[in-house]
């Protein structure tokens, strides 16, 4: 069984990025541009659609990255999910809100894609591969 990441992030380029990354890698990919479509997606049929791992852009439209990481955090089928914050903004207030809100980790925008690979990696493992 495959792990399930999801990628919400507003920039088609970041989601085909990261998701031809963690496909190669093995990873099953759901991605999305916003949060409110993220949401009602999980939430269609909750049971069979729980992320191992959340990739979070903050600069959503229609609801921020800080809300989905809470709306998230408030549904007890999601309490093991891991929420990696994403931004161009690295001050240490966005870090913590990101850790309020439930983050596990902060990427900085620009981003290497091995790098990303890398700390889903060390948070789900390493998949097996198919």
């Amino acid at each position: 069984m495959s792990k399930l990441v999801m990628v919400i992030d507003d920039s088609a380029t970041v989601r085909k990025i990261v998701e031809t990354c963690l496909r190669r890698e093995g990873f099953e990919v759901k991605s999305f541009p916003d949060g409110v479509e993220a949401m009602r997606w999980l939430t269609t049929d909750p049971s069979s659609r729980v992320p191992n791992l959340v990739l979070l852009d903050i600069g959503l439209p229609k609801m921020d990255g800080y809300e989905v990481a809470r709306r998230l955090k408030t549904k007890p089928q999601f309490s093991n999910t891991v929420i990696i914050m994403l931004s161009r903004r690295d001050g240490v207030i966005d870090k913590l809100k990101g850790r309020l809100a439930g983050a596990k980790d902060y990427i900085t925008k620009p981003f290497k894609a091995q790098e990303i690979v890398s700390i889903i990696q060390s948070y789900l493992g390493v998949p097996v591969s198919q």
